[in-house]
Formats: C-alpha cells, structure tokens, sequence
C-alpha cells in the first residue's frame, strides 16, 4: 500500500505533463488497433473462408470465363459434393461512386453452398421464384435505405445496358466476418438477357464454386478437376476458396506490410515520449532517492517505483486507448465500407494493443529505474545541491 501511495503521490506531482503522456499513449494505442484492424479487414475474406470449397476459374485470368458444360462435368469428379456457377457482374447504381460488390449466380446452389448467408425462408422462396429478383446485404440496404419489394437498377459496365431488379431479401451474415454488402441476382436473368443482346457472351461462368465433403479431399479434387480439362480450350485453375481470397491479397501485399510497418513506428514512437517522460521525473527526485536511501530503502525499492510509476502510466493509456477503439473503429468501418465491408476489432488486435503499452511501460521505465538503483547518496544530494 505503501508502495502505491508513493506512485499515485508521484503521478500527481506533474498533472499535465503525466496527463499528455497518457493521452499520448492512448492516441497511439488507438492508432496501432485502427492499424492492426486495417490489416485485419484486408484478410477478412480469406478469414472467413470454407476449407470445403473450391473455386475453379479459367487458368489464364479470371476475365476469362468457362463454358457452361463445364458444370456437369465438374459435379461428376469424385469427391464433389455441390456446384454453383456466378459471374462478377461489376454493375454501377446512379454513378461509379456508389460501388459495391454484385454478382450473377445462380441462387438455389449458392445459397446451399453458403450457409452463412442467413435469409428467412419466405424471402429465399421469393427470391427464387423471380428471375429478375436479387437479395442485398444487411449493411448495403441501410447504406442506400433499399427495403424489401424496391426496384434497383444497375448500370452495367462489364455487360452493357440498364438491368433492373426487385430486392426480394435483406440477408444477415450468420459469422461476423460475412460480407453484408453483397447484392446477388439470378445468373439465368444475366444469361437469358445475353443470348439477346450478345449472343457470343451467352452461356458462360465467370467461375464455379466447388463444395466437397471432407476438406482432406480438396486438394486431391482440385488436381483431378483441372486434369479433366487438361489440354482444352478453356484450362482450369482449381484452388480452395482461402487460396482465391489471397491472391487478391497477395496484389496488394506492399502496402499491408508497409501498415503493418507504420504501426511497429507508432509504438516505438510513443515508447520514446514516454522514456522521455520518466527520465526527466527521475532526474527531478535524486534527492529524494537520496534521502530514501538514507532511510534504509534499497536499490531495488526506488527502482519499482519507477517502474510502477511508468506501467501505470501506460496502463491508463493503454485502457484510454483501448476504449477510444471500438467507436473509432466503427465510424472508421463505415466510411470505408464500401472498401472494408468487414472491419470489426478482434480479441487479438486488443490483447496486441495491451501488451504494446505494457512494452511501452517496461523499455520507458527500464533506464531510469537502474540509474535510481545505481546512484549513491553522495552523488545524487552532490546534484541538487
């Protein structure tokens, strides 16, 4: 007890001083759990992925579809247990600005083959029985005010023209990390539209979704899909669905290492303000240290008070920081939603910003501890004499 008197007395010497270093903390703290986050939100797709899906898409880019046929074909190779074809539409709504995910599937597969697409069964039946309908995510109809029974129309840019549809269904993502910005329409509507308008373009995946019964099995169906159109005019690639998600992340892997790398210097950063902090009030109370000595207090003692004194200092702006997170981070999380449909804090970006502060507090306080424990009376009363 006495001990923490000594701390929170020492604390309350230099309010303001003290205070700018907790809230300095805690602004960096903040700043490495928006970081961290970021990153987080970058592998939310991969994150969520199935080890029992695959996706096959054509071996030389995904622009380049695969005929239909392809799908029977597929569903007869051992070990598959579903198959679902889809197109990334990349329709526009108004203008370029309002971009969001949407895609032409088709629907009684698809949502068999994502089970954590949660839709109530009257709107899935509804959703199925118009051609032209298409369900939107939860996070999409609050973003535009859709509701069910609205007219959406999107602007095509990949397959021309005004396609119009009716949302029969809001869905909710039974895992936090499922994308609710999603819109989904019927793959025959786009099909059927295209044997009028382009015949050429008709009759073609963008690319197949694969569910197969055991996740030991992926690998081995994966190379026995892609022999199947070994030497065609259409080769496959066939990987698991986290292997697909990362290679969108594997485009952009600079600049996740240079976030990760500003997050690193945050830290470092605020570690030396805060070693700044405890050298200068250790260096006003030598003759304090002095006089405790005196007292027959040990090296070890003046040396855990310092040390206390810098690990409180970065407990409460850790705690300040960690707090500040959560609503940061959502009103962060919405405007950017359209890039980071998923972007939630995790239990180990918060453990990663406690024990960044906790560092903070140890390599801060470190130095001036072992001065105080090291100084001689003479010395330190010869200082501020």
């Amino acid at each position: 007890m006495l001990t923490l008197r000594f701390i929170l007395k020492n604390l309350s010497r230099h309010k303001l001083r003290n205070c700018l270093t907790i809230v300095g903390i805690a602004v960096s703290v903040l700043s490495f759990g928006l970081l961290r986050t970021t990153v987080d939100a970058w592998y939310a797709g991969v994150e969520a992925s199935s080890a029992t899906r695959l996706v096959t898409r054509n071996s030389i880019s995904l622009i380049f579809s695969l005929p239909v046929s392809y799908e029977e074909r597929i569903r007869a190779v051992d070990g598959v247990t579903i198959v679902s074809r889809g197109n990334w539409f990349g329709g526009e709504y108004i203008d370029e600005k309002n971009f969001f995910p949407n895609f032409a599937v088709d629907a009684r597969t698809y949502l068999e083959l994502y089970p954590e697409i949660q839709l109530s069964e009257d709107q899935k039946a509804a959703f199925l029985r118009d051609r032209k309908g298409c369900i939107i995510g939860d996070k999409l109809a609050k973003r535009f005010g859709w509701k069910l029974g609205d007219p959406v129309t999107l602007k095509g840019t990949i397959f021309p023209g005004n396609w119009g549809m009716t949302v029969r269904g809001i869905y909710t993502g039974r895992d936090k990390g499922t994308d609710e910005t999603q819109l989904l329409f019927h793959w025959d509507y786009l099909n059927e539209t295209l044997k009028k308008t382009s015949p050429n373009r008709a009759d073609q995946a963008g690319f197949y979704m694969i569910g197969v019964s055991s996740a030991d099995l992926a690998a081995s169906t994966a190379l026995a899909i892609d022999n199947r159109f070994k030497n065609s005019l259409a080769e496959t690639l066939t990987e698991t669905e986290k292997a697909f998600q990362m290679s969108f992340v594997a485009m952009s892997g600079a600049i996740v290492a240079a976030i990760r790398i500003v997050s690193l210097l945050v830290i470092v950063i605020i570690m030396a303000v805060a070693a700044n902090t405890m050298a200068m009030s250790a260096r006003e109370r030598m003759g304090e240290f002095a006089a405790l000595k005196v007292l027959g207090f040990g090296g070890g003692y003046l040396a855990l008070l310092i040390l206390g004194e810098s690990l409180t200092i970065a407990t409460l702006g850790s705690a300040l920081g960690c707090a500040m997170t959560f609503p940061a981070a959502h009103a962060f999380g919405q405007a950017v939603s359209q890039f980071f449909p998923v972007f939630q804090v995790s239990g180990l970006t918060v453990t990663l910003q406690g024990g960044a502060a906790l560092v903070v507090g140890l390599v801060a306080g470190i130095v001036p501890a072992l001065r105080a424990q090291s100084v001689g009376i003479a010395e330190a009363l010869r200082r501020i004499a």
